[in-house]
């Protein structure tokens, strides 16, 4: 029987660098380990470019725990010139962006704001807690490259639910993976006290749940490009969440990670600046079955932003193959 060899590359053949916050989000690929790094690579390809993914040690969240991995990240892959960072969020649904289960929010600057806003960092008076600070906005070419997918979104369908669609008849069992259903996507007054905090929604009064006008692809994700509240908390209040989305400038998500990379380790958080899929609405009911769904889905978006660069260094790298 002949042997099979899978070819090693180089650490400076690799140039796009993905930052997964959650265990969830990490699921292919080989491991590569380093005596003077405790981080954990997976490395591969996507879209021709080398990809070098690594994950937060598991049961460590927050700005300074993803800080840490990408101190590391950089030094054992000095030619990383791309880099993303691709999670999950909580959605922060508005009367301006009617965010629901499953869709993504892409980082972008707005205004004055660069994309990512650190809600927790500032002090507290008399008056009140005041924010402080400003982080960097993600890189120039990513700027272009989210430019041009807004663009394009506008006039057609994104693709998402092809990819997934593609992903599950190759890969039956990722079932967890599938979008929610639209009849399972519930959304409370913000100050509505649930039944069960932590539980789904079975026991909580349907009756008041907000009416929603049903979308018309109700089963398609939607892709939302604008600012995202980071900070070292998890939130399930409904009222606090829109108390941070309006001090934050009109955030449409809120996550842990990203505060912590924007200024060394500058990226668009879609994964590349930012992304952040909607996985639940930060009240005190925390969808899981939704994680999974939303972590691919950021993944798909990712893909896509790739599309729009040339590879820096197109090697082969049969480790991981090219599914997107």
């Amino acid at each position: 029987m002949p042997s099979t060899s899978i070819r090693r590359l180089n650490n400076d053949a690799y140039t796009v660098a993905l930052i997964c916050p959650l265990e969830v989000e990490l699921k292919h690929g080989m491991l590569l380990g380093n005596r003077k790094d405790p981080n954990i690579y997976i490395l591969g390809s996507l879209n021709g470019h080398n990809v070098v993914l690594a994950a937060l040690p598991k049961g460590s969240q927050g700005t300074a725990s993803a800080a840490a991995v990408a101190i590391h990240l950089i030094r054992t892959f000095p030619a990383i010139k791309l880099r993303l960072l691709a999670g999950i969020g909580g959605g922060i649904p508005s009367l301006a962006n009617d965010i629901r289960l499953g869709d993504v929010v892409v980082s972008a600057p707005d205004r004055l704001i660069g994309g990512v806003v650190e809600y927790d960092l500032g002090k507290e008076t008399t008056n009140g807690f005041k924010r402080k600070g400003v982080l960097c906005p993600p890189p120039a070419e990513w700027r272009k490259t989210m430019a041009n997918m807004t663009s394009d979104h506008q006039i057609r369908a994104n693709r998402i639910a092809s990819f997934l669609s593609g992903m599950l008849r190759r890969y039956p069992i990722l079932t967890e993976y599938q979008r929610p259903l639209p009849d399972t996507d519930l959304l409370f007054p913000a100050d509505y006290i649930h039944a069960q905090e932590g539980q789904n929604c079975v026991s909580c009064d349907a009756t008041r749940a907000l009416r929603r006008a049903p979308r018309t692809l109700p089963h398609e994700s939607r892709v939302f490009y604008g600012i995202i509240a980071s900070g070292n908390r998890v939130i399930k209040d409904g009222t606090k969440r829109d108390i941070i989305a309006r001090e934050s400038g009109g955030a449409m998500c809120c996550e842990m990670e990203a505060a912590g990379l924007m200024d060394q380790f500058q990226c668009v958080v879609i994964p590349a600046a930012l992304a952040k899929e909607a996985l639940m609405y930060m009240d005190p009911h925390c969808i899981g079955s939704s994680n999974t769904t939303s972590s691919k889905v950021g993944e798909k978006i990712m893909g896509r932003a790739f599309s729009g660069f040339q590879p820096i260094l197109a090697v082969e790298n049969p480790s991981w193959p090219d599914i997107y």
